[in-house]
């Protein structure tokens, strides 16, 4: 019996590869928990080319996904919000503007963000302009503008 095989993986398996990948594994491995679990298939002719049409169509999905979040990102990059706050005369807040707000604010522009996508190291507690995260998704960040004026008293 062979110590090593090679087998097509039909889905993507941490620290193995990913889905349409031809991988060497131990017989074991291939015959305890890959085939078993339907994660792999024997690396032959015919399921290298239903293998090659899934991967393409796979690709072609992410493509369309990774477009897609540029776009929010696009959008989002660059845009300003703006809140009044009351503050006293240094210019600090008596309160704060934190996530929840920022995403309001976002949201009442059209701007389809919740608060737990809000990056604050700490509530904005001064008055002035502040550059905020927001996340999309995995390592895609925008960032955007937060003014806080202090109300007219």
């Amino acid at each position: 019996m062979a110590r090593n095989v090679e087998v097509l993986l039909r889905e993507s398996v941490a620290n193995v590869g990913k889905v349409g990948d031809i991988v060497k594994v131990s017989s074991g491995y291939a015959r305890n928990f890959l085939l078993p679990r339907k994660l792999a298939v024997e690396a032959n002719e015919d399921n290298k080319r239903v293998m090659a049409r899934r991967r393409a169509r796979l690709d072609a999905e992410e493509a369309a996904r990774t477009a897609d979040l540029a776009a929010r990102v696009a959008a989002l990059q660059g845009a300003s919000v703006k809140t009044i706050e009351r503050a006293d005369e240094g210019g600090h807040l008596y309160g704060s503007v934190n996530a929840g707000q920022i995403a309001e604010l976002l949201q009442k522009q059209g701007r389809k963000v919740e608060e737990k996508d809000v990056r604050l190291e700490a509530p904005i507690k001064s008055v002035g302009t502040h550059a905020v995260r927001i996340h999309v998704h995995g390592d895609m960040e925008a960032t955007i503008q937060v003014v806080v004026e202090a109300a007219a008293s």
